[in-house]
């Protein structure tokens, strides 16, 4: 397999910079993962490393190099990171929980998986166009989803920025949606970005 991976991150107009990227790969498997910390929450970008590196532990743990179930990896893989946020802010006496959103992608024996939790999304680019994207787990998406607003409207609408689903944050709202599996082409492109990279583009 080959591939070629190209990370970018800009803070901004924030004043620490909250994502988290990573990757991991064996001659057989590759994994992507990027975490954006919520800024509203008190050490989102500790939220967002814990993540990361969540993921980078696990893939490291293969035994054959490749992963053997891969919606239960990436499933239990975010669990944990999730489960492992709470448990350091009670370390840590935070007195709070960080969040982040996360999303993941694994390529193996020609075939890739995403998962994601918040509104950090995954796009499949292939010949042009866009051929797979995340559903985001936000206010704006859900009232879109109902017919409360437009899909124009998400992009201006004051919420845009709730999200209702995340790692950390609340322990007993969180789930994961996992991609099935879709053959891999050659000159794909995963990409993997948070809202502060998706939310300018049309």
């Amino acid at each position: 397999m080959r591939f070629a991976v190209h990370q970018a991150s800009q803070i901004g107009g924030r004043k620490y910079n909250q994502d988290r990227v990573g990757y991991a790969y064996t001659n057989d498997a590759l994994l992507l993962v990027l975490a954006d910390g919520m800024g509203g929450h008190l050490h989102g970008e500790i939220a967002a490393q814990i993540a990361v590196l969540t993921f980078m532990r696990a893939f490291g743990r293969l035994k054959d190099g490749y992963v053997k179930e891969p919606e239960v990896f990436l499933r239990e893989t975010m669990r944990t990171g999730h489960d492992g946020i709470f448990e350091y802010a009670r370390e840590q006496k935070l007195g709070g929980n960080p969040g982040t959103t996360c999303v993941a992608a694994l390529v193996q024996n020609g075939q890739m998986w995403w998962a994601h939790a918040g509104d950090s999304r995954f796009y499949l680019l292939r010949a042009n166009t866009v051929a797979g994207v995340t559903h985001d787990h936000s206010v704006v998406q859900q009232w879109a989803d109902w017919g409360i607003i437009t899909h124009d409207e998400m992009k201006t609408h004051p919420d845009r920025n709730k999200i209702t689903n995340c790692l950390g944050g609340v322990e007993d709202l969180f789930y994961v949606d996992v991609s099935q599996p879709a053959a891999v082409q050659s000159g794909d492109t995963l990409l993997l970005c948070s809202d502060g990279f998706w939310s300018p583009l049309e």
